[in-house]
């Protein structure tokens, strides 16, 4: 019987990831070139800050050595490029939820409407 292996459980299942000769977040090591170590370490920091002691805007300075003001453009940015979806799937999703959710909130705030 044939083991069928989704998405959602290789992030989940750090063992099943090495024995499919996979890294935690990472997809294909083409894509992944083609985004550029700055674009990954934002994209690695963002999956991951919140285990570490510390605001994030602290951690942001000291890791990447960047304000956290342009932190979050360069991660806007980021997250819009196919290469980024490929990368990590599951953050880039939920990174996008996560904006437009509170576009749709400040958009629907200037124009009175219910949220």
């Amino acid at each position: 019987m044939a083991s069928t292996v989704t998405p959602g459980c290789l992030n989940r299942c750090p063992r099943l990831l090495a024995s499919q000769g996979m890294n935690s977040g990472t997809g294909d090591p083409k894509t992944a070139a083609s985004l550029g170590s700055r674009d990954r370490a934002i994209l690695d920091f963002e999956r991951t800050w919140w285990r570490e002691p510390g605001p994030k805007g602290r951690l942001i300075r000291e890791r990447l050595d960047i304000s956290a003001a342009r932190y979050h453009q360069l991660l806007n940015r980021i997250i819009d490029r196919p290469e980024a979806l490929t990368y990590d799937p599951m953050l880039v999703r939920r990174l996008r939820r996560m904006r437009d959710a509170r576009r749709r909130r400040r958009v629907a705030g200037q124009l009175g409407l219910p949220m």
